[in-house]
């Protein structure tokens, strides 16, 4: 043997070791953290079970109630931004529609002869009759505007719960997400000899573990 090829063999060993003491140490250390979190059974780790139910559930608690999926999936930070949001919208929508109500009763009641409604004499100066402070198109307006408003007010806040819904899937999903260390990439120096010429070979081994 020459001595390229002892070098290389004894560098070969060295990564060996190298290798082997670092996957101990590695493997030592996960099975610290996991019997830390009490999943070691009999000194073999058992990995995290995957419920395929988990996301189904997260997502019909949400439906039933708002922030409840965020809840099953332990995210309490986020029911103050669930309510938020959606209370919001609801606020929204509440506020519009009774504005609405309001100016389409009087336009109503204008259309039907009557001016004692509450926007004819908003000024307070008295009523005079054909000369309210709000003309009938002036409620007409307010009512259409208010309407548009509280339609979109109420879209939004069907794609806020919608939203709440898939939030809570999607982090049940997530959730079980496997990053255990069955997934990984492991690169190698090898070295090998042709089996007629003896001459050395030498190359990288890529391994991937699914």
């Amino acid at each position: 043997m020459n001595k390229r090829s002892f070098f290389f063999a004894v560098l070969l060993c060295c990564v060996a070791f190298i290798n082997a003491q670092d996957k101990k140490t590695s493997a030592d250390s996960l099975r610290t953290n996991f019997k830390e979190k009490g999943i070691v059974v009999e000194g073999k780790i058992e990995k995290k079970k995957v419920d395929p139910l988990g996301p189904s559930k997260a997502a019909f608690y949400s439906a039933i109630l708002p922030g409840l999926g965020q809840i099953y999936n332990r995210r309490y930070w986020k029911l103050p931004i669930v309510y938020g949001a959606i209370g919001t919208g609801v606020y929204a929508y509440v506020y519009n529609d009774d504005l609405y109500d309001r100016f389409r009763t009087a336009f109503k009641r204008r259309r039907a002869g009557f001016i004692d409604d509450e926007f004819y004499d908003v000024n307070g100066s008295g009523i005079v009759p054909g000369s309210p402070d709000l003309s009938d198109e002036a409620l007409q307006d307010a009512q259409e505007r208010y309407q548009r408003d509280r339609d979109l007010a109420l879209l939004i806040t069907i794609g806020l719960y919608a939203f709440n819904i898939i939030d809570a899937n999607v982090d049940a999903h997530l959730k079980q997400f496997n990053v255990d260390d069955d997934l990984s990439l492991d690169i190698k120096p090898y070295l090998e000899y042709h089996p007629i010429t003896s001459d050395p070979n030498y190359g990288i081994a890529l391994t991937i573990k699914f």
